[in-house]
């Protein structure tokens, strides 16, 4: 095996994160002397070991003079679990191969100078872009200490996310469903419109085993949610975040007795100002959303500027029809070079449909 077989077994450890580490990234690493893999370990939780020290616990033999493959630069701060670098130097391998570099400020070149002023060899940038690939969400949130949005929706082959009756299930199929559940786990927040929530009464929650559910975040100028939605009443068991522009007192006190913060983000217009809302969820630890909204929500999403991805589920189906809905609304560009620019980074087939993926390049004028 070679040093990219070792990074490449490190980058699959950290993947079995997704969903449980934020705010912290996904870290994966492996031990190999002698030629032979002699550790391994992952990022399992946040507030849990890292994963230099998960790989470290599960030797089986000295790792004196041994190679440690790690996806993103080595910790050496005091943070929930003691530095990195230090495990590293107590155990005295010989050699640190670092894939990504860690953007904290508490990090960042810190944990390579450490390891080599102590006379390990340390590499840096070893598969760097499919490692940073890993941690998009983490890059993203270290240095805004914002949300990372993902738009994400579900639509025809004629760019429809509803008929022109408003009935919208199903457009995609049971895999493309699935998929979708597997994200609500990924991200640690999930954004919908009072819209959504009036027209479907949904839970927002994570229908798979052993996933978590996200912090539910309800876009709702005016309070109109109904006390008596499914939101309201599992308020207590899951956490639930309502944004609004106005601030009726006996509506919000009602909503808070059920379980739930009511955030006021006025934007002048009565509207919710959702830059000021991201603002206040990163402050709460929230390092991503993912953005199921409708087509308002989607359309004051881009003009805002807050979305960083596009996830679309295309599906073999034509709805057609003048009065069909389409996923961002609202009046639209006045010419193409005004548009959101998209760049695909990914394509998938789940079925009969296709889930692409997009990072947003250029955010709508």
């Amino acid at each position: 095996m070679t040093d990219h077989d070792y990074m490449r077994r490190a980058i699959e450890l950290a993947k079995k994160g997704v969903g449980w580490t934020s705010p912290n990234p996904l870290v994966g690493a492996v031990i190999v002397k002698e030629g032979k893999i002699i550790g391994e370990g992952w990022h399992e939780c946040y507030g849990q070991w890292h994963a230099e020290r998960n790989a470290l616990a599960s030797l089986q033999e000295s790792a004196k003079g041994a190679t440690i493959y790690v996806t993103l630069e080595p910790c050496c701060h005091q943070g929930k679990t003691p530095p990195c670098t230090e495990a590293i130097l107590e155990h005295q391998l010989a050699r640190v191969v670092i894939g990504s570099r860690d953007p904290n400020p508490m990090v960042a070149g810190k944990g390579a100078a450490f390891l080599r002023q102590a006379g390990l060899q340390v590499d840096e940038d070893f598969m760097r872009e499919e490692c940073d690939k890993l941690n998009p969400v983490f890059f993203h949130y270290i240095i805004t200490k914002t949300p990372y949005v993902v738009m994400k929706y579900a639509m025809t082959a004629d760019g429809k996310i509803a008929t022109r009756t408003g009935a919208s299930k199903w457009i995609t199929g049971e895999k493309s469903r699935e998929e979708v559940q597997y994200m609500r786990h990924q991200y640690r927040g999930i954004m919908v419109g009072i819209g959504t929530v009036l027209a479907d009464d949904p839970m927002l929650n994570v229908r798979l085993s052993n996933k978590r559910s996200p912090v539910r975040i309800i876009c709702d100028s005016r309070l109109r949610i109904p006390l008596d939605s499914q939101i309201c009443q599992t308020a207590k068991e899951y956490s639930t975040i309502v944004a609004c522009a106005e601030d009726p007192c006996r509506k919000k006190e009602a909503l808070e007795g059920l379980g739930i913060e009511v955030v006021c983000c006025p934007n002048g217009q009565g509207r919710v100002d959702l830059v000021q809302l991201m603002n206040h969820l990163g402050k709460q630890g929230i390092d991503s959303i993912l953005l199921e909204g409708g087509g308002t929500l989607n359309d004051s999403a881009l003009q805002q500027g807050i979305v960083q991805r596009v996830m679309v589920f295309l599906a073999p189906k034509l709805f057609g029809g003048e009065m069909a809905q389409t996923p961002v609304a609202g009046s639209g560009v006045e010419l193409p070079a005004e548009s959101a620019l998209l760049q695909l980074v990914d394509i998938r087939q789940l079925e009969g449909d296709l889930l692409l993926e997009y990072e947003v390049i250029k955010q709508m004028k």
